[in-house]
């Protein structure tokens, strides 16, 4: 009975011991963000809908990546403001691409029909699409040109703050203006 308990603290302690090992690596090796001027980090995920998409598709048009999640207060405050640029700069050949980070499918859906947003929507549920931008949060926005780029301010927070809603401004005409 003793060696089976002794046993079992052992098994325990080894794997706290791993988890904080993987806990320090994780902190100290993050992804750092794209920098402007360099290439978007390329990504293939499933929309929302079903199907796949690339981000090397879109070459040689300008993107706007937003990443969010449904949990998300300022991703809720930005949500009707991504809709009203996405329907603005539609016409003028802008991709806006939704991408719903570490988040439930259902939860996504029920986030999308309550704010109606009609964007694409990619899913990021491993967090492994958030990682090659270096993503520390959400919300975060990017901006790519028609060459692939990073252009314009990268975005940490709601676009509807006053100091973000003129970056995001400054940004789509960078990505339009390549």
């Amino acid at each position: 009975m003793r060696v089976a308990k002794l046993t079992g603290q052992a098994v325990a302690l080894a794997a706290v011991a791993g988890l904080l090992g993987l806990l320090v690596w994780r902190l100290t090796h993050r992804p750092k963000p794209p920098t402007i001027g360099g290439p978007a980090p390329n990504f293939v995920a499933k929309s929302l809908d079903g199907g796949s998409f690339s981000l090397a598709s879109v070459r040689g048009k300008p993107v706007v990546i937003n990443f969010w999640a449904s949990w998300c207060g300022p991703c809720k405050t930005e949500a009707a403001e991504l809709e009203k640029q996405w329907q603005r700069f539609r016409g003028k050949g802008v991709v806006f691409l939704g991408i719903d980070y570490n988040d439930p499918t259902g939860d996504a859906r029920r986030f999308l029909a309550h704010h109606g947003v009609t964007y694409r929507t990619l899913l990021d549920g491993s967090g492994s699409i958030g990682d090659r931008y270096g993503l520390t949060g959400v919300p975060e926005t990017y901006f790519v040109d028609r060459n692939g780029r990073i252009v314009g301010e990268h975005i940490l927070g709601p676009i509807t703050t006053p100091r973000w809603s003129d970056a995001f401004a400054r940004g789509v005409q960078a990505a339009l203006d390549s």
